[in-house]
């Protein structure tokens, strides 16, 4: 059973309505998010020049964006659970350590990637 609500190109405009409140959101309160941001709109122009070929373009490219999503993830995660409770409670902690491992192997996975396609 479909969910109640709009369709079509109107579900789409209220949709890119909330993905930009979630953007300006993460911009606004994750100093993270700020940083890796920033990170990636210098390392896509930087791509452009370092790549010699459009498959080198794409591999500089893909993680900056996946380091970005992986923040976005863990911002999310980390709202939800300080909104649930302010008290420490294991399971708490273990999704925050958990969003945060997801960053930590996105970090790594750019630094491998780039590394690699500069390197070798």
């Amino acid at each position: 059973m479909a969910k109640p609500g709009k369709s079509g190109l109107s579900r789409i405009i209220n949709a890119t309505g909330y993905s930009w409140q979630g953007l300006k959101a993460a911009w606004k309160y994750e100093a993270a998010f700020r940083q890796e941001l920033v990170l990636a709109l210098i390392g896509v122009p930087l791509a452009f020049w370092l790549a010699d070929n459009k498959s080198e373009l794409l591999w500089l490219i893909l993680p900056l964006f996946i380091l970005v999503i992986a923040e976005l993830v863990n911002s999310a995660i980390e709202a939800v659970v300080d909104r649930i409770s302010d008290e420490h409670h294991e399971l708490s902690g273990r999704a925050k350590d958990i969003g945060s491992a997801i960053v930590f192997v996105s970090i790594i996975l750019l630094t491998v990637i780039w590394f690699v396609v500069l390197y070798y």
